[in-house]
């Protein structure tokens, strides 16, 4: 390996854990994990963890409360789940649409997609949007055929596509203005602006983005600009989820970058997209940050695996502490176009990659004599029982009380201090008051055959069996599903939790060979 300059940080930020691995100057490198959430130690995981490893390597002192210093810092590149975790969670900003007249409730009614046409009870999704304004306005496109009556001054212009348009009415900005202000009196700060044929002709996009920018909104996100496709549906999707989630983008990386000196100026910081490549920071934005995090991980095994020590294409299986993420590799990586995150369709390129709520931090329960893992996480914070934060049972704890996991392997970075290891005593005085409901539910079932009562160990193991099961089902979706024999495939293990439940995953889906990367 050439000798480098400066320190080299490679940071993913997940919803439990950051890791971040550093290349020192001397050709030494640096692995720290942390929380990526610690209120009472720190603001922000991979500042904190960029400051250790200098502070250490270079024997300088580097207060927390100080902005830290660039100088030997080479480049950044960070995958992180900030924009995932505001969709899902639907903590993005309070945003308006902005939509040609006469179709104020065209996202509402979507695509008419019924995904459960069985069920009793729809529950449609929220939208991200809080006001609707029509705008009026209309453009056409031109058709010789066409009998309606015509001005006879008629506006004829050329899209991007090369389609002739005739522009029926322009926009009225004395009366958007007024609309506009109504809106920012609401306190509303970010706008998606989506008009008919606006992926040929973005001139009208272009003018209401502009008089809303000079009225003082803070993000204007238009939809000729995120994603100029036709189908005004999911383009109307993608532009309202990058008005909602783009703020909260900036934010975080203005909160990041103000914790170094000159706010990383100078510095090469790259974040990486859904759809697995490098964008600097100012370009990274809400509708291709879905799957930022997943995306290196599809990356890294794709670089590192495929083609090693046999020639059967590879399934990627990254267990963290809040999801699990699945996708295929067999030499190519395989994108969509189109996915539907947490409701919201998101007409962007994006990695093939199928997420399922079932982590090292999924809750358990038992609930009407059935085990259930997630889809609810303890996150990092109050995390596991074992995290020392009085947190609930999860998969982690499981793991813990089944010996699958040893504390004194796993790093001691808990309690008030930061130095202590994982609480197993807490796991398991946990794991004794579920298993004596278990119990005490088996008993109490009429005609129930007498049985033995049921061990911590067996409750916890059944607990990690649903886990895995829940686990297994996106891996066929991406083979079987698709025509692939999944036995036919390498299993390429990551993850913080991956190594626990790999090889049980691999027996249940037929695969003959692991691979865990260290």
């Amino acid at each position: 390996m050439a000798a480098i300059s400066g320190f080299q940080f490679a940071i993913d930020r997940g919803g439990t854990f950051t890791d971040v691995y550093a290349r020192c100057p001397g050709g030494k490198t640096r692995v720290m994990k942390l929380l990526s959430e610690d209120p009472a130690n720190y603001t922000d995981a991979p500042r904190e963890g960029i400051r250790r490893i200098l502070e250490e390597e270079t024997g300088n002192k580097m207060p927390a409360s100080q902005p830290l210093d660039t100088s030997q810092i080479d480049w950044i590149r960070m995958g992180t789940t900030v924009a995932t975790n505001a969709l899902l969670e639907r903590k993005g900003v309070r945003m308006a649409l902005l939509v040609t007249k006469g179709f104020r409730d065209l996202l509402y009614i979507g695509n008419q997609a019924r995904p459960k046409i069985f069920d009793l009870e729809i529950a449609t999704p929220d939208m991200l949007y809080e006001e609707v304004v029509e705008v009026a306005e209309r453009v056409i496109l031109e058709d010789s055929t066409c009998q309606l009556s015509k001005k006879p001054d008629l506006q004829i212009v050329t899209g991007t596509t090369g389609e002739k348009l005739e522009v029926w009415e322009s926009i009225d900005k004395e009366q958007l203005t007024k609309d506009l202000q109504r809106i920012y009196d609401k306190g509303i700060r970010s706008l998606a602006v989506v008009l008919m044929h606006a992926y040929t002709f973005d001139g009208h996009e272009q003018e209401v983005g502009k008089l809303a920018l000079e009225m003082g909104f803070e993000h204007v996100s238009l939809s000729s600009a995120v994603m100029p496709m036709v189908r005004i549906v999911p383009r109307g999707y993608t532009a309202c989820a990058d008005g909602y989630l783009t703020p909260c983008i900036k934010t975080y990386l203005n909160s990041f970058a103000g914790g170094f000196h000159n706010s990383l100026e100078g510095i090469r910081v790259l974040f990486m997209q859904s759809d697995g490549g490098l964008t600097p920071m100012d370009r990274f934005n809400g509708s291709r940050a879905i799957l930022s995090g997943p995306a290196g991980g599809v990356v890294g095994y794709a670089m590192t695996t495929y083609k090693r020590q046999t020639e059967l294409p590879v399934i990627g299986f990254d267990m963290g502490g809040t999801s699990t993420d699945v996708s295929r590799y067999a030499g190519e990586y395989e994108h969509v176009f189109e996915t539907t995150t947490a409701g919201v369709t998101i007409q962007a390129p994006q990695l093939d990659i199928n997420t399922v709520a079932a982590g090292g931090g999924s809750r358990l329960f038992f609930r009407a004599g059935l085990f259930q893992v997630g889809p609810e996480s303890a996150g990092a914070h109050p995390g596991p029982s074992c995290y020392r934060k009085g947190g609930p049972l999860t998969v982690t704890d499981a793991n813990l009380v089944l010996g699958r996991l040893l504390p004194d392997y796993f790093p001691k970075i808990f309690g008030k201090s930061e130095d202590q290891p994982l609480d197993r005593e807490a796991s398991l005085n946990g794991f004794k008051e579920l298993t004596e409901q278990v119990n005490e539910f088996l008993s109490s079932q009429p005609g129930s055959v007498k049985k033995d009562p049921m061990t911590m160990e067996e409750v916890a193991m059944g607990f990690v069996n649903v886990a895995n099961e829940t686990m297994c089902r996106p891996i066929r979706a991406l083979t079987q599903a698709k025509g692939h024999d999944t036995s036919r495939h390498v299993l390429a293990c990551f993850g913080g939790a991956g190594g626990q439940h790999a090889c049980a995953i691999a027996r249940s889906l037929g695969m003959a060979t692991v691979f865990v990367h260290r």
